[in-house]
């Protein structure tokens, strides 16, 4: 049997533990030359080791696989820029990219600090769009590339104490997009991928009440590996149709996610006046507000 990524060259960032983990290792399975991408950062984005990105080196090429470790930041241009040229002088070419780098500090709004806000941002959004726009001038020579974002449904839906990730996984989805339509002339692909999986950052959800336990024992049961399959399959040349989507991936479900889109309209020839839109605007659009939902609340069943 063919493997679906047989020659092609893969960056993964964040790929030293985790989720990233199991898509460096089921890439280098599918016949993908991969860069393992990670500073060994703690879950904050504190501290540095080798350790992490070096295990999974060492296990792809155990499995008979081809790999290399890279250990610099997602967060700044330059560094992100030599992943792209490491991957070039590695195996000669790249043909995909996997923005899963991230952080946590979770925070209520009000007691948020601006470093928090800050960090997170560069490293989830501004890291996808360093190493995208890094790998983007490569893409547009070979007029061929894929590229996946790893989105979350804190950004799309709506969590607590995560202004800092909500902001920067929705700000990813337009990122997404923007590269899907300004590079599909090019043949160039970007799609989004919202993981429900137990990882460490995931580990920081607080499991003081029986019912938080409970949901945590949950989300554990759903491992990483789950979620690599579809980014396999998003970086293959059978995805060379999909671009511009957004997919959850839930144990062995899998959702394609919607995008917004106007809901319904309100008209009224003379134009709005506070006083109209109060008395006869509101009212007439409440019936289809949004809840303050958050994720759980949409997903509301135990996964399958």
């Amino acid at each position: 049997m063919t493997k679906s990524l047989r020659d092609k060259s893969i960056i993964v960032t964040g790929a030293g533990r985790g989720i990233g983990r199991e898509i460096a290792l089921l890439c280098a399975a599918e016949g993908a030359k991969v860069v393992v991408n990670d500073p060994g950062v703690a879950a904050d984005g504190s501290g540095s080791s080798a350790t992490p990105a070096e295990e999974v080196v060492e296990e792809i090429k155990k499995r008979g696989g081809t790999a290399v470790a890279n250990f610099e930041t997602v967060a700044e241009a330059i560094p992100a820029s030599r992943i792209v040229k490491m991957a070039v002088d590695s195996f000669g070419k790249l043909d995909g990219v996997v923005n899963n780098a991230g952080i946590l500090r979770d925070a209520i709004f009000h007691r948020m600090s601006i470093d928090a806000f800050e960090s997170v941002i560069k490293v989830h959004l501004m890291g996808s769009f360093y190493v995208s726009h890094a790998a983007a001038r490569l893409f547009r020579e070979q007029e061929s590339g894929a590229f996946v974002h790893f989105t979350s449904t804190s950004g799309l839906v709506g969590n607590y104490g995560q202004a800092n990730y909500a902001a920067a996984k929705l700000g990813i989805v337009g990122l997404s997009k923007s590269i899907a339509l300004d590079m599909e002339r090019f043949h160039v692909r970007s799609n989004c991928v919202s993981p429900f999986a137990w990882s460490r950052l995931i580990g920081t959800i607080p499991t003081e009440t029986e019912a938080e336990k409970a949901r945590v024992a949950k989300i554990q049961q759903m491992g990483p590996e789950k979620i690599a399959p579809v980014v396999a399959f998003l970086l293959s040349d059978a995805a060379k149709d999909v671009t511009g989507q957004i997919f959850a991936v839930r144990m062995n479900e899998i959702f394609l996610m919607s995008q917004s889109r106007p809901l319904r309209s309100i008209h009224r020839a003379e134009g709005w006046t506070p006083q109209t839109l109060a008395d006869h605007g509101m009212p007439a659009l409440k019936s289809s507000f949004y809840k303050l939902d958050r994720s759980a609340d949409i997903f509301n069943w135990d996964a399958i």
